[in-house]
């Protein structure tokens, strides 16, 4: 079997690599020579554990390849997965424009029965889209079915989330197409994965869910978590507390300065955006998205607090991609917190171990550092934005005397308070009881 898959950004080549050890002979498309000529030489355009080496080896196995050439890999694929992009618009509304190029260019080279399968994440009735332009642009009447499989990849585990889902989600509405989406996973069958098939709009809507749910839990934490702090509560016991009901469980109750990413925040807003076009409010959804905003001003005073006078200090700032294990810098919380302290005449100070060059080209007016322990020399405040493992044990005595003052605001509760006290630092975490 042969498949396409259109987009080379972090879900196309991530899908179309993991494809491609399964053993599938896979053509990855892009409209961008020279990220496709980096790819044909084995450089990967992003940061994401495992996935150079994979690309690496199935490249020289003869089962991955890329290419600018849509028409042929169209005429030669059996398969295409629409892959590209799918940024928000200025109303928020999921900007559908790429996928309409890909629907269009399908149409034009259909020459017999092919699946075109959507892994963007795109809103409920985008599938009828689809197959309108793609039979618009046909010359002659060709039998195609478009099906709705969408992508649950975490930046940072992506290879483990795709080689090892929770389940796969197969929209269609053809007994052959199933079929054929099947075969392509059939290699998941041997770890018993489940796979949920349904109609395409169900399909669509199980993605925009589900992040909207995550996206609410993570933010139901950080309301908690302002709450604790003013009645004296600790929101680690509190959400193990939580997480210990198995109808609720413990991933995604973890405080912080809010979501970012690529997903969570264009997904919920794009999520609210079909429902109003619907004639339909979520008010959940909507309050999550405020919440989420205010989490990065709650984050902002934290540090602000704790500077005599914010025009005379050095912040320094462990962590700028959204979360650890990725370069991501999409709507990472560091970006509004960071802009929020130069505003208020703060000099910052930045490490990340991933995402410098993303952050230099985004905030040019912040000093980067080439370590951790560089970072703090002479710094008023050490704040933790990212939850990187390197950043777990760190030598605290030399933190210390390399800082100005034993100042941490630790936003991501990576240290105890407790053993930060002992250890002679004023320490501010987030909805943590400070004893002592």
């Amino acid at each position: 079997m042969n498949i396409a898959v259109f987009g080379t950004g972090y879900v196309g080549l991530v899908t179309g690599t993991c494809f491609a050890d399964f053993g599938i002979n896979v053509t990855c498309v892009d409209t961008d020579e020279s990220k496709i000529k980096s790819l044909q030489e084995g450089k990967i355009p992003i940061y994401e554990p495992g996935l150079e080496f994979l690309v690496q080896k199935n490249t020289k196995e003869n089962r991955l390849s890329f290419t600018t050439d849509a028409a042929r890999t169209i005429r030669n694929a059996l398969v295409i997965f629409i892959a590209v992009g799918t940024p928000q618009d200025e109303t928020g509304a999921a900007d559908l424009s790429a996928v309409r190029e890909v629907a269009a260019s399908i149409g034009k080279h259909l020459d017999g029965y092919k699946v075109i399968v959507t892994k963007s994440t795109v809103p409920a009735g985008t599938g009828a889209m689809i197959s309108k332009i793609i039979t618009e642009n046909c010359a002659e009447k060709v039998p195609f079915d478009v099906v709705s499989n969408p992508e649950f990849l975490r930046e940072g585990s992506a290879i483990d989330d795709f080689l090892r889902p929770d389940r796969v989600v197969i929209g269609a509405e053809s007994q052959q197409a199933i079929a054929i989406m099947k075969d392509v996973y059939s290699p998941l069958y041997l770890i018993e994965t489940p796979f949920v098939i349904t109609d395409v709009a169900s399909a669509e809507m199980i993605k925009y869910a589900s992040n909207a749910f995550l996206a609410t839990k993570i933010t139901f934490i950080n309301e908690v978590s302002m709450l604790c702090e003013k009645v004296g509560a600790d929101v680690h016991h509190v959400a193990k507390g939580m997480g210990l009901d198995k109808r609720i469980g413990p991933k995604f109750l973890h405080p912080g300065p809010g979501y970012g990413g690529s997903c969570f925040p264009k997904d919920t807003l794009a999520f609210a955006d079909l429902a109003r076009r619907h004639d339909h409010e979520l008010k959940i959804v909507d309050a999550v998205v405020a919440a989420n905003r205010r989490q990065r001003k709650f984050a902002l005073d934290k540090i602000l607090r704790v500077l005599p006078n914010p025009r005379d200090a050095l912040v320094a700032i462990a962590g700028l991609a959204f979360k650890p294990n990725t370069d991501d810098m999409r709507e990472a919380p560091s970006i509004d917190i960071i802009q929020g302290l130069i505003d208020a005449g703060v000099r910052v100070r930045a490490y990340d171990p991933a995402a410098m060059e993303s952050a230099q080209s985004m905030m040019p007016a912040i000093e980067l550092a080439k370590d951790v322990y560089s970072l703090v020399e002479g710094a008023d405040c050490l704040v933790f934005l990212t939850e990187w493992n390197s950043f777990r044990k760190l030598n605290l005595g030399d933190i210390k005397a390399r800082l100005k003052r034993p100042v941490i605001v630790d936003l991501r509760n990576i240290y105890e308070p407790t053993q930060m006290r002992e250890a002679g630092f004023e320490y501010t975490a987030v909805g943590r009881r400070l004893v002592g």
